[in-house]
């Protein structure tokens, strides 16, 4: 039978971690709050060292290890920054395999917290076979991202601190990848308050990663075939035999969310709480802000990292404000003559409206001898102002309408 992790394995832990941990503690955001309905918690764990949780569990792993012993880890990121920092503040050699496609800006946090990276293999399931079998060559120890019952209690230390932090909290909200965080925050809420007025503690996967749905519904672990989600820290293709027990034991719901919500929350902790988080983190946010978390109670969205690529954040923040409904495509048709151009871009300037790109189209459309078809690209502020907006220019004379 798998050994569940113990309060005095969590307390032990923190004692451990406590003295390299930045603080990050809960605070209420009053503008999710509106958009929620509820009062909104954020545990702010992209403010952490390494820029995630994963310091946690890997320094409660690396710590208790004899001196001078190497360590190996394999991560597409986080995790491999938390090993990499770990092993750097107990004196010891990481080496870290990353696949070949991982975030440069990741490649290199890593290699600046002094780990030796190997990009080889082209799916982190690949880096953690090349990481295991160097391990086995080497006498280095293998320190896995979820799979071990001190990294698990080590993520836990997170539930000791939200249960001091937000102690009326109805739900805490979690991200799940291969399992660990969750199994950590779910033991520490259960084995804390065992009256049964602990908080419900809530998983959230990636729909296109539903790793620990899939084990639940089976019953043990389940290889995914395919993974197709932008919350790459959390795209896991199979979680183990502990996480699962501690998932069956300890946590209440785990619930799947789509892209479109994650890359509005994304966007909203931008916009609205200030604060730069990655697509796996933002995923307990899209959860609460989808309403799907029961009960109507405060409820704590743990943002479990921030260590996005500045590519793939531009391209979220744009894919975020059309999803929001902060941009209007508008297909307009008019007759083909000097001066029609300009007087359509001078109502929309008396609209308020600022406009981004516009492409002027006389032929490939099916328009009338002597028409010509515009189509204009502007900033909105919702899905109600596109409708103003047609209407505007529908009164003005103008056959205008959203390019579907």
């Amino acid at each position: 039978m798998t050994q569940l992790i113990t309060l005095d394995d969590l307390l032990a832990a923190r004692c451990r971690v406590k003295p390299v941990l930045r603080a990050t503690p809960v605070y209420r955001s009053d503008s999710l709050s509106r958009l929620a309905g509820r009062s909104v918690l954020l545990k702010p764990e992209q403010q952490q060292r390494t820029g995630s949780f994963k310091v946690r569990g890997a320094y409660n792993r690396i710590a208790q290890l004899p001196e001078g012993v190497a360590v190996v880890a394999a991560s597409a990121g986080n995790h491999a920054q938390g090993v990499a920092l770990a092993a750097a503040l107990t004196g010891r050699q990481s080496t870290i395999f990353m696949p070949t496609g991982a975030a440069l800006p990741k490649i290199e946090a890593t290699r600046a917290y002094g780990a030796t990276v190997r990009l080889e293999g082209e799916l982190v399931d690949d880096s953690l076979m090349l990481a295991r079998a160097f391990a086995a060559d080497t006498g280095a120890v293998f320190v896995p991202p979820f799979d071990d019952p001190d990294v698990i209690a080590g993520q836990g230390t997170m539930g000791l601190e939200l249960a001091e932090d937000a102690p009326d909290a109805e739900a805490i909200v979690v991200p799940v990848g291969g399992g660990g965080l969750l199994a950590g925050v779910a033991a520490s809420a259960a084995l804390q308050r065992t009256d049964g007025a602990r908080p419900k503690v809530i998983g959230v996967e990636a729909a296109g990663a539903p790793t620990l749905t899939r084990a639940l519904k089976a019953g043990h672990p389940v290889t995914l075939e395919r993974l197709a989600t932008m919350a790459d820290g959390i795209a896991v293709a199979r979680c183990s035999e502990l996480t699962l027990a501690h998932a069956q034991a300890f946590a209440d719901q785990v619930i799947t969310i789509d892209e479109e919500a994650i890359s509005q929350a994304v966007l909203l902790l931008v916009e609205r709480a200030k604060a730069v988080v990655e697509p796996s983190g933002a995923v307990s946010l899209a959860a609460v802000l989808s309403g799907r978390i029961p009960g109507t109670g405060p409820v704590v969205a743990v943002l479990s990292g921030g260590n996005v690529d500045p590519l793939l954040l531009t391209k979220l923040i744009e894919h975020g404000l059309s999803g929001a409904g902060r941009y209007l495509t508008l297909r307009v048709v008019m007759q083909d003559r000097v001066g029609a151009l300009g007087a359509l871009t001078s109502e929309l300037a008396d609209l308020g409206l600022n406009v981004l790109d516009v492409e002027h189209h006389r032929s490939g459309r099916p328009l009338a001898v002597g028409d010509v078809e515009v189509q204009v690209t502007v900033e909105t502020r919702d899905v109600d102002h596109h409708y103003e907006i047609v209407e505007a220019l529908t009164s003005a004379g103008y056959r205008a309408g959203p390019l579907d």
